[in-house]
């Protein structure tokens, strides 16, 4: 109960304590090679509060970048909108993992189930190596922008066991407690989620990060329905929020209406936030964005903290 209480108290954070974290006053542990597959290995970096607490255990958040699964790194600028939404959770006491995951590729070798399963590699080697990292495996969370709030939302949805990778990494074991995903989609099976206003027909552009090369039709649909995470909703699914903006032309606004229709139908909580005059990016368009960037990120960390500090409440009405 006391550990409660002092978690709690400190995410609880002052706008002081979020503002010197924008100003960059994190602990920062850089380039955790978490597998090796291909001869190459892929890393994450691990963004923590301001002078981290001997003995603490931190809430886990991991990070998937956007790029549309063919470009991006794991790094966090100075500045921008990712650089905003990492200070607001670390400022409230989350440790932000930020991975690296093998990128798609134009032969089709390396498509959007090989992002997944990196992704979910990472998580599987922080959960097992939680203690070396201070990190609170039973409080996990996810986070992305554009692909990466795809990867976020299958991340959060998906069965543990499922899209298996390193296996020594399998027997890992994590609890999640929520996620957030910035403009990312949720269903490539539903096509027409990816019209731009005035469209209509077919819109198939992400296909080919799907698809291996020489798939049939049959394999084809199969693939499309596995990375779609709008398929794992299920009424005990982790709390998501999805964050669109509404003049956003490259994942249309539409899907997170349809993720929260197909939420509603199966009982899966699931919120929606639809950003006024926002393009992809958080880019503004005829108008200045109603949330700002700076309380999307703020709406972001406060989501989090809500629901971890739920899920302490739930711990200690079950002791």
């Amino acid at each position: 109960m006391r550990r409660t209480l002092a978690l709690i108290a400190l995410l609880l954070a002052t706008p002081a304590a979020l503002h010197a974290a924008e100003s960059g006053d994190t602990t920062v542990k850089l380039d955790i090679a978490y597998k090796t597959i291909e001869q190459r290995s892929l890393c994450l970096d691990l963004h923590y509060p301001a002078a981290p607490k001997p003995g603490a255990k931190y809430p886990l958040v991991v990070f998937t970048h956007g790029g549309g699964w063919s470009a991006g790194n794991k790094t966090i600028p100075d500045r921008g909108v990712r650089s905003l939404g990492v200070s607001a959770l670390t400022a409230r006491g989350f440790c932000v993992a930020s991975v690296d995951y093998r990128l798609c590729t134009k032969d089709g070798k390396i498509t959007m189930r090989d992002c997944v399963t990196d992704s979910k590699d990472a998580l599987r080697y922080l959960a097992k190596n939680a203690a070396q990292f201070s990190l609170d495996a039973d409080h996990v969370f996810t986070f992305g922008d554009s692909a990466g709030g795809h990867i976020a939302q299958m991340l959060l949805l998906s069965p543990p066991d499922s899209f298996p990778g390193d296996p020594k990494l399998a027997d890992a074991k994590y609890r999640l407690i929520a996620g957030v995903s910035w403009y990312g989609p949720c269903d490539f099976e539903r096509t027409e989620l990816f019209n731009r206003p005035g469209e209509s027909g077919v819109r198939d552009r992400f296909g080919p990060r799907i698809v291996k090369s020489g798939a049939d039709a049959k394999d084809k649909l199969a693939a499309y329905r596995e990375v779609s995470p709008a398929n794992y909703l299920k009424p005990d699914s982790p709390p998501l929020l999805m964050i669109q903006g509404d003049k956003d032309t490259t994942i249309p606004v539409h899907h997170a209406r349809y993720m929260k229709k197909r939420a509603d139908t199966v009982k899966a909580p699931v919120e929606i936030l639809i950003v006024e005059n926002s393009g992809h990016n958080w880019r503004e368009i005829g108008g200045p964005l109603h949330p700002s960037v700076d309380e999307i990120a703020n709406k972001t960390a406060a989501f989090m903290t809500q629901h971890l500090e739920r899920s302490f409440t739930k711990s200690n009405h079950h002791e």
